[in-house]
C-alpha cells in the first residue's frame, strides 16, 4: 500500500511544481484511506508554513476534527525538515513513509535526527525509500530546469 499511497503524493508533488513550488507531495492514511493530502505551497500562499507535509496534516485535521491524528500515517516525497518533523508529534502521527532523504534540511536522518529525541513525548516510526527513485527524480528535474 504504500507504494500506492507514495503515487499518490508524487501527483501532489507535480501539482506544487506547477505551480513554482519546490515539488514535494504529501498524504495522511488512516485505515487505508487517504484522508489529508497536500503539496508545497509557502511561496504561492505567502505562508512559509504550508509546507506538503503541514497541508496534509491540516486536511486530515479538518476531516477528523481534530489536531490530534492517532493511528495515521503521513507519507511523502521528500524527507521532513525540522518544522514538519515536530508537527507529526504534536499531531501524534503513529509512522513516516518518505521517499528521498534531504540532505540540507532533512530533519529526520540526514541534518540532524529531531524524531530521536529522548525528550519528546511521542514516539513516530520512519520508513524511508519508498520509490526513492521517482522522489529524486522529480526534485532533480524541478530544480535542473530551474538551472537553465
Amino acid at each position: 500500500m504504500s507504494e500506492e499511497w507514495m503515487q499518490v503524493a508524487l501527483g501532489l508533488a507535480g501539482e506544487a511544481a506547477r505551480h513554482d513550488e519546490v515539488p514535494v507531495g504529501a498524504v495522511v492514511v488512516r485505515e487505508n484511506q487517504i484522508i489529508g493530502r497536500g503539496f508545497n505551497q509557502p511561496i504561492s500562499g505567502h505562508d512559509p508554513t504550508a509546507h506538503a507535509e503541514i497541508m496534509a496534516l491540516r486536511d486530515a485535521a479538518q476531516t477528523l476534527g481534530n489536531y490530534r491524528l492517532p493511528g495515521c500515517t503521513l507519507v511523502v516525497t521528500v524527507e521532513p525538515c525540522t518544522m514538519c518533523a515536530g508537527a507529526l508529534v504534536h499531531a501524534r502521527i503513529e509512522q513516516l513513509i518518505f521517499g528521498a532523504r534531504e540532505p540540507r534540511a532533512g530533519a529526520v536522518c540526514s541534518s540532524s535526527r529531531v524524531l530521536d529525541n529522548p525528550g519528546l513525548n511521542h514516539k513516530v516510526t520512519v520508513i524511508e525509500g519508498v520509490l526513492e527513485k521517482e522522489c529524486k527524480a522529480l526534485m532533480s528535474a524541478f530544480f535542473q530546469e530551474r538551472r537553465n
